[in-house]
């Protein structure tokens, strides 16, 4: 038995980078798989599937139908509205990349929806682990805790979403792309990644913001790392850039339904079970938020002071040493998307899959060494990720707990 271990390690150890990220990434969908079915074999009669469903069918649940409806109908020129007069949901929250390509692919192989929506989900997981590990072992110069951060980014609770049918596994592709191509100071190629990547799930803006923060941090430490005019030049029109895609969709949903407000409008009526329609005022969705969940619901009135603590929390969580070893550039990443979040986000079982644009900070958990540390995360993503999966992904009832 040993003996059979050893050579299994030293087979694996002689693989190429990207077999070994091949090897991790196959096993973790395995795993998901796993649990996804055993999900779904007690998951009872739901909006979408019968009892029981099959794979493929659970797989394109929640979301994963609105973005069949954009793929198969497009999207409405006309506002639904409510019985009191509000924009309700509608297909607009959803941008076109993800369902057009996958619309596209079926016409080609002639495949249904179930099949080829979470095809391209399982290929673009492959490819964003593939570039994690390059992006990884840039900024820490370490193979191996660049390999582990690999497999905790392929484990990770909401990693199954790798294999779902959500268009964060194409975006997670792209935002690791561009992010990679940023350390690496190759700018130009931005310009096509960011305009799909904006199209695929809103990133315009907070890419922007993360763009500006980067040149600025670039014009201090000219003297360590010269930045010259050109590369200024460069980066400031691709801010620009960024931030005209950032508005495009938005601006697009209003030349085509003649309301300037659709795609806002129709971003807010999925938090209107919460607090009501409302207008879209930056940074009051997480007080909102909290005043709902905290005082409302439980009569404790210290929602404000919860949401200043996470803030704080989380701001001194960057100059932690492990995550400074991630570097200035993702650092600024995940400080401008945690910008952006608190800016336009309402917090709610949604949250976890929308904080899965900061997985860089998994190279800062992959980086102690003890076998034992690295074992006991391994076994606590996967037991997050079952619990995901259950609250967030099996339906139960009328469930108030969206993934």
């Amino acid at each position: 038995m040993i003996t059979r271990r050893r050579a299994a390690l030293v087979r694996y150890r002689v693989l190429p980078w990207w077999g070994r990220v091949a090897l991790v990434y196959g096993a973790a969908r395995v795993i998901s798989t796993v649990i996804i079915l055993a999900i779904a074999a007690v998951q009872g009669p739901n909006p979408w599937t019968g009892a029981h469903p099959a794979y493929a069918d659970f797989a394109t649940i929640w979301d994963g139908h609105w973005y069949f409806i954009v793929a198969v109908t497009g999207y409405p020129d006309q506002l639904p509205l409510t019985a009191d007069g509000h924009i309700g949901e509608n297909a607009w929250a959803f941008m076109p990349v993800y369902p057009f390509l996958v619309r596209g692919l079926m016409i080609v192989t002639t495949l249904p929806w179930p099949i080829v929506s979470v095809a391209v989900s399982v290929i673009a997981g492959f490819g964003a682990a593939l570039v994690f590990f390059r992006l990884m072992a840039r900024v820490l110069g370490d193979s191996q805790t660049a390999m582990f951060s690999v497999v905790l980014f392929c484990i990770a609770p909401v990693s199954a979403l790798f294999q779902l049918s959500y268009a964060e596994s194409l975006y997670t592709f792209l935002l690791v792309l561009a992010l990679y191509l940023v350390v690496e100071r190759r700018y130009g190629w931005l310009v096509p990644v960011i305009a799909v990547m904006a199209l695929t799930r809103p990133s315009g803006l907070a890419f922007t913001l993360f763009l500006g923060l980067h040149m600025i941090v670039r014009l201090v430490m000219r003297r360590a790392e010269p930045f010259p005019w050109r590369e200024r030049i460069v980066v400031s029109l691709i801010a620009l850039f960024s931030a005209a895609m950032g508005l495009l969709w938005p601006a697009v949903a209003a030349l085509a339904t003649g309301d300037l407000t659709a795609y806002t409008d129709t971003e807010l009526a999925w938090r209107s079970a919460y607090i009501g329609y409302q207008h879209l005022v930056p940074f009051a969705p997480w007080f909102q938020a909290a005043n709902w969940w905290l005082d409302s619901q439980s009569g404790i009135a210290a929602g404000g002071a919860v949401v200043v603590l996470l803030m704080v929390a989380f701001a001194l969580s960057l100059f932690l040493a492990p995550v400074r070893r991630l570097g200035a550039d993702l650092r600024l990443w995940v400080v401008s998307y945690g910008v952006y979040l608190v800016a336009v986000f309402f917090p709610q079982s949604s949250t976890f899959r929308l904080l899965m644009p900061m997985f860089p900070l998994l190279g800062a958990v992959a980086q102690p060494k003890s076998p034992v540390y690295r074992v006991s995360m391994v076994v606590v993503f996967l037991a997050a990720q079952i619990g995901w999966l259950l609250l967030c992904w099996g339906v139960d009832g009328a469930d108030w707990t969206p993934p």
